[in-house]
């Protein structure tokens, strides 16, 4: 490499640079100059390149104070130029942080002895395979998982799915990292959100692993949805700026229950609301076209809500954690709101299907979904599969059963009963005369063989799954449960909370949920 005397680089078709001494006589070298580092990973004009008369555009350029010359052949320019897009979609300069959420309480019971991103979804998958697929397909190979609570399922299962020590992806890797003492007093606590959780861990992105990292993908864990997070990075690169924020163009019904933004015409996040109603939401409505949407979607959905799903800058975010913010524990709540003055925040639409699963009814709204036709989400889609881990079953066998807008997965045995509208987990096993309606079923974590179902039939007891003549409706029946005979759930009062643990059950918003490893006597009414 060679450097002129007057400071510039060339560069030939063939990809040698040399000084501009001896150039003169090249008729298709040009100058082309990066100033202030504006032009620096974006698309140049060629034919502003080769027509260099135009004088306004040359006199605004010679005003910037910081310039870089660079001397190039303009046949080697459409090469360079891909190189820079590639720079841009690089997944190796891209690290993924996991939030494992809190203690789940609006999800419990489901939560009681397992992590949110661990609740099974779908019939076969977990909360937790959709942020790691989307990283997978979007070429994203270094994840951490940041986990507090009841961690032990989500540990095994990602050990499980996700073991990159075998080569296939690389030098990547998959880190799940729990809350852990440190030495000082601060070192002492739990996470106290989101932010503080990135912050006890900020070491990480320094480390020789991490040299290559330039942005920092912060995802949630309960979230469902399908992404390429590439696109994203890729647009927070492009954009220049210091935060991305993912957002969901929404309308006035569902407005008032999210995070929202307000943004300027170029699509600069300028303030926020916390689900805000009356003239606060009205306040907070802004031209979704300048995010991209038709004008006749835009006026329909004339809000953008947080999303939860942010990209940093690697230098900014641990400026904040550090420095700038370092009390501040929440991410959406405190430090984003806060930096929209300082920093610049752009706002990134996503115009596809999301939903939050945070609570029972949105946990069991999400999973009967997937039997619509066609669903509003798929886990079947070849080009970007949703991975989950390798479980080795057999087909299910299905005996004289009449199945309608429903999911069976795999492993499972159904014989002479009706399913309807529902999800039947892996595993399960359904019997005589049984009859699910709107029904969410985890299914089992093992089975019992054909000598021990008897033997527990012959001592009065409940073998794993559902038991003959049980009529079940707007259900959901978490793993491992044992559901006796003639037994009846349809919450046919309409009771919306209730606590009945001793008996093997919970209402939550409406919902009955039949605890994991619960016995349902025969006979019971619910």
């Amino acid at each position: 490499m060679a450097l002129s005397a007057d400071g510039r680089f060339s560069l030939s078709a063939t990809g040698h640079l040399r000084g501009t001494t001896g150039l003169a006589g090249s008729r298709n070298w040009r100058l082309v100059k990066f100033c202030n580092g504006e032009l620096m990973g974006q698309k140049l004009n060629v034919t502003q390149v080769r027509n260099g008369d135009n004088k306004s555009k040359q006199a605004a350029a010679n005003k910037r104070q910081v310039c870089m010359s660079l001397t190039t052949n303009i046949p080697a320019v459409g090469s360079k130029l891909r190189d820079l897009d590639m720079e841009k979609r690089d997944p190796r300069t891209v690290v993924a942080v996991v939030l494992g959420g809190g203690a789940g309480t609006r999800l419990y019971p489901l939560t009681k002895r397992r992590a949110k991103p661990a609740v099974p979804i779908g019939g076969s998958y977990r909360l937790i395979d959709v942020p790691m697929s989307n990283c997978i397909n979007s070429g994203i190979n270094k994840v951490y998982i940041l986990t507090q609570f009841n961690s032990a399922s989500l540990n095994r299962h990602l050990t499980r799915a996700y073991n990159f020590g075998n080569g296939t992806f690389g030098d990547g890797f998959i880190e799940a990292l729990a809350a852990t003492q440190t030495p000082g007093e601060a070192g002492k606590r739990w996470f106290q959100g989101t932010a503080d959780a990135v912050r006890q861990f900020h070491w990480l992105f320094e480390d020789a692993r991490s040299k290559e990292i330039e942005d920092v993908l912060i995802l949630s864990g309960d979230h469902l949805y399908r992404m390429d997070y590439m696109d994203f990075v890729q647009n927070h690169r492009q954009s220049g700026a210091d935060i991305t924020i993912s957002c969901l163009p929404m309308d006035d019904s569902r407005a008032s229950d999210f995070g929202l933004m307000k943004i300027d015409n170029k699509g600069r996040v300028l303030s926020f609301s916390e689900k805000p109603k009356g003239d606060f939401l009205k306040a907070m409505a802004v031209d979704t076209t300048v995010l991209g949407l038709s004008k006749t979607e835009a006026e329909k959905k004339p809000y953008i809500a947080s999303m939860g799903v942010y990209v940093f800058k690697k230098e900014i975010l641990l400026n904040l954690l550090r420095w700038r913010f370092p009390t501040a524990n929440d991410f959406g709540s405190e430090i984003i709101p806060a930096s929209a003055k300082e920093f610049l925040i752009k706002a990134y639409l996503f115009n596809d299907y999301w939903e939050d699963i945070g609570t029972i009814r949105s946990f069991f709204e999400a999973n009967l979904a997937l039997t619509e036709n066609p669903p509003r989400f798929s886990f079947y889609d070849a080009a970007k599969p949703m991975y989950t881990s390798r479980r080795n079953l057999p087909p299910s066998k299905i005996d004289k059963s009449k199945i309608v807008d429903s999911i069976i997965s795999h492993g499972s045995f159904l014989n002479n009963c009706v399913i309807e509208h529902s999800v039947v987990g892996i595993r399960s096993r359904i019997n005589s005369n049984v009859h699910l309606k709107d029904t969410v079923m985890l299914g089992a974590d093992y089975y019992e063989t054909d000598v021990e179902v008897a033997s527990l039939l012959a001592e009065g007891r409940v073998p794993i799954g559902i038991g003959e003549n049980t009529k079940i409706k707007e259900c959901i029946i978490d793993k491992n449960a044992r559901i006796g005979k003639n037994v009846v759930i349809a919450n046919s009062e309409g009771i919306q909370e209730a606590d009945r643990s001793l008996e093997g059950f919970y209402i939550r918003s409406g919902v009955t949920v039949i605890l994991k490893n619960s016995v349902i006597e025969d006979g019971l009414v619910i």
